[in-house]
Order: structure tokens, then sequence, then C-alpha cells
């Protein structure tokens, strides 16, 4: 019985949790030809105040920028 521990960082709705369960089950039913019943999945939400890399926590970092201010950058005026 595959089982698969996936940790976030951060949060994903609902139904991005649920596309990403389909697609990790779908994946090991193709590759492993394990039966979709046996595919165990786990989704861990780890606040970023609870998680840190190269030393400093990720709620601490600067936000990213959005995805309007991305396509703003790329886009001809």
């Amino acid at each position: 019985m595959p089982f698969v521990d996936i940790r976030l960082a951060g949060s994903a709705t609902r139904e991005q949790k649920a596309a990403i369960v389909a697609d990790v089950t779908r994946s090991l039913v193709e590759r492993l030809g394990k039966p979709a019943a046996a595919v165990q999945v786990v989704i861990s939400e780890i606040s970023t105040e609870n998680y840190a890399a190269g030393g400093q926590l990720l709620a601490d970092r600067a936000a990213p920028p959005s995805r309007e201010d991305a396509n703003a950058a790329v886009t001809p005026r």
C-alpha cells in the first residue's frame, strides 16, 4: 500500500488539495499498478512561522511578487 506524506509551507485551498491527491493517486496507479483504493495521502500544512530555510523563517522573507505584478512586468505597454 503506497503511503504519501506531503508537507506544504503555508496553505492550499480544499480544491487545490483535492487536485493534488487526485494527481498523486493517478500517478501511483499508472506507475506502480496499485489500485487507487490502496493509495494513502496525507497533506500537512505547516505555518510559515513554523518553517525555516537558510536560517530564516519563511514568514520573515519578503513576499514574492503577485501574479498580477509579474504579468505587469513582462507585458509591453
